[in-house]
């Protein structure tokens, strides 16, 4: 797909990496996101764990669980 893309737009992969990349981090949308994500995360902890009880982080670390 990206090759594809790159060919109809007349560049290459690699400029399309390095221009989506960019982008992201120029993207005025996005600053301080990492700090609300943080927030809620810290903020509902205890109400995921409860819900998703496999999926808590203590349970990620046992051995035989994804990571």
């Amino acid at each position: 797909m990206l090759k594809e893309r790159a060919e109809a737009e007349g560049t290459t992969v690699t400029a399309l990496i390095a221009r989506a990349a960019h982008d992201a981090v120029r993207d005025p949308r996005l600053e301080g996101a990492a700090d609300v994500f943080r927030s809620f995360v810290n903020e509902h902890a205890d109400a995921f764990d409860a819900a998703f009880p496999e999926d808590a982080p203590a349970r990620l670390d046992a051995p035989g669980q994804a990571a």
